[in-house]
């Protein structure tokens, strides 16, 4: 097993890649530039790579310190938050970082908050957002919660929530529309308005269509050529204002639907392939705050 680095010449290297200089890394650190700068010749001999490339100008990171440093920092946060923990809860809670998905934090986790926070005051919870994977070499985040197909190599998952989707549209649209009932009402709302379509399920309209028995009910065309949201939030605004014919989740549109801003247009519902999973590195899985909250999950 490689002897481990010493956290006084990662933090030099950390520092002095911020600051692309010994002088203003000591500054920070409160040492001298020499014993800064010796820390990381010490380190760049350890790992038998070049970390830095030294010019007059100041220092600039190699394609391996590059790398290097995206994991050293990612690493030192966590020293530093897992000291502040201690030394503020003495054990007993800390911060947890989690980044959810926008429109599922606004529609279906905050709202839920307050049973998490009754039983665990010891814990505070930062939420963050974020469209698409979430990358946890790079960023500050514990966990998030993502819409995607679980687990992958080196992160680890627990199911929230399925995405099931039905049709919503605008009460004030179905006026002046042709009258009828089941399919043929359906049909005539769908052929008279633009279908809004959700860019992480971009197939969402075909499959519903299909599930409800309803594949020749539009031409094909047609369900490429709405307009194409990224949030489920911007789909049923989009309904609300009247921009057309959405597939939502009963949890994003009940709010919408009680106060008759829309109306479901079939009970039917397709429920997507991804589902929203809470996940996360496999080495934080001992982290008790993080543990609180997946319990908490299971039942809210």
């Amino acid at each position: 097993m490689a002897t481990l680095p010493s956290l006084t010449a990662l933090r030099c290297f950390d520092a002095s890649a911020r600051h692309e200089s010994f002088t203003k890394a000591a500054a920070e650190i409160h040492l001298t530039q020499g014993a800064v700068s010796h820390q990381v010749l010490g380190l760049e001999a350890q790992l038998g790579v070049s970390l830095f490339v030294r010019k007059r100008a100041g220092l600039k990171l190699t394609s391996v310190g590059s790398a290097y440093l995206a994991e050293v920092s990612s690493a030192l946060r966590q020293l530093e938050r897992a000291t502040q923990n201690v030394v503020t809860h003495k054990g007993a809670g800390g911060a947890l970082n989690l980044c959810v998905a926008s429109s599922f934090a606004t529609y279906w986790l905050i709202p839920r908050l307050s049973g998490f926070v009754a039983a665990h005051p010891e814990v505070t919870l930062n939420l963050s957002t974020h469209i698409g994977p979430v990358d946890f070499s790079s960023v500050p985040h514990d966990a998030a919660i993502e819409f995607c197909s679980g687990a992958s190599a080196g992160l680890r998952a627990e199911l929230v929530l399925p995405l099931s989707l039905r049709p919503y549209v605008a009460p004030r649209l179905l006026k002046g529309l042709p009258r009828g009932n089941g399919q043929h009402a359906l049909k005539n709302v769908l052929a008279a308005y633009p279908l809004i379509r959700h860019t992480t399920v971009p197939h969402a309209w075909a499959s519903w269509l299909a599930q409800a028995g309803l594949t020749g009910l539009l031409p094909a065309q047609r369900l490429d050529a709405g307009p194409q949201y990224d949030l489920l939030s911007m789909a049923l605004n989009g309904v609300i204002a009247g921009l057309g014919v959405a597939l939502l989740p009963e949890y994003v549109a009940a709010g919408a639907v009680a106060s008759g801003q829309v109306r479901p247009l079939s009970p039917m519902a397709w429920k997507a392939e991804k589902a929203y999973y809470l996940r996360y590195p496999e080495w934080k899985a001992e982290m008790r705050v993080l543990q609180r909250f997946q319990d908490w999950l299971k039942s809210a």
